[in-house]
């Protein structure tokens, strides 16, 4: 009897080992707003974890259009993380206010504002008021645009996945490890890719590449746009051309979601060419996670510049 008792104990210890209470649990629903958030939370979750992403990488992430569909998914997540910096302030508050699922409501433990600890550029100064635009008062949300970002990221999700699964804090730890090792050898490979053209000037349609041109050295001397969220107009648009050709500016970065046609123009009347750049993770149909993002965003950058004979702002 002592030696079934003894073998009993055993299997129930070896029960536990092979099927911690953390795998019975089953994966954690993850939400993220983006899907450059759902990419990371995919690296740092693995298969403890399903992740879908409410905005498409093709979308302009200020105006998703909050369909019903996204309050039922809201409805089941035990996380969602969300970019901040009011970037979804239009579109977000009322589907996480209509789901009722206390877990994601702001402030509560399933909400992530993935901003929080990232660095943050165009914080402005003084009196916010409506001529200025879409400003952000908060600061310019495109922060994920930064690799180093992505990994302050990554280290906050992989944190708050261990708060709901602490038997998985390890998983969890080497799969962080992991990608912080994996992004640190591509912004090497980034970086000595875009040194170069360190301190080359460029126009951008929107301000969504503050932080990629402070990271890769590009300096942005203007905007399609005269201020953030307002159409391009003709005055401003013959102020643009001709800077750009006091300048020589030859490349203009645009988001796949604008109308192309005023950035074409000014490009025909400046020699520039127009570079249709993704900000985001599905911006194109081969840009399937982060990792490919900066791959085909340097790429296409790196090809135009040597194309344009383009020259540090030094040289």
């Amino acid at each position: 009897m002592k030696k079934t008792a003894s073998l009993a104990a055993l299997v129930a210890v070896a029960c536990l080992v092979v099927s911690p209470p953390a795998r019975a649990q089953g994966k954690l629903t993850v939400m993220a707003t983006i899907e450059d958030l759902a990419s990371i939370a995919r690296e740092v979750g693995g298969d403890r974890i399903t992740v879908e992403s409410i905005a498409k990488g093709y979308q302009d992430p200020h105006f998703v259009e909050a369909k019903p569909s996204f309050i039922l998914k809201l409805q089941k997540a035990d996380l969602l993380i969300v970019v901040g910096r009011e970037l979804e302030i239009g579109w977000m508050p009322p589907l996480i206010q209509q789901s009722r699922n206390r877990k994601v409501q702001s402030g509560a433990e399933g909400y992530l504002d993935a901003s929080a600890q990232a660095k943050i550029l165009d914080i402005p100064q003084g009196q916010i008021t409506r001529a200025m635009g879409d400003v952000h008062p908060l600061g310019n949300p495109h922060y994920w645009l930064d690799p180093e970002n992505g990994k302050i990221v990554a280290r906050e999700i992989a944190a708050k996945l261990a708060q709901f699964r602490p038997n998985d804090k390890a998983y969890f730890d080497l799969r962080l490890a992991d990608f912080v090792n994996r992004l640190n050898e591509a912004e090497k490979r980034w970086l000595a890719m875009m040194a170069p053209y360190n301190g080359v000037k460029v126009v951008t349609y929107h301000r969504s590449f503050p932080n990629f041109a402070d990271r890769f050295g590009l300096d942005v001397i203007g905007y399609v746009e005269p201020r953030p969220g307002i159409p391009p107009s003709p005055s401003h648009t013959l102020d643009l051309i001709q800077e750009m050709k006091r300048q020589q500016i030859k490349i203009i970065l645009m988001e796949p979601y604008f109308d192309q046609k005023t950035p074409n123009s000014i490009a025909s009347q400046t020699g520039a060419q127009v570079l249709v750049m993704p900000p985001s993770v599905g911006g194109e149909k081969t840009v399937t996670d982060y990792f490919k993002l900066f791959d085909y965003d340097i790429n296409l950058l790196v090809n135009a510049l040597k194309q344009a004979g383009a020259k540090p702002s030094g040289d």
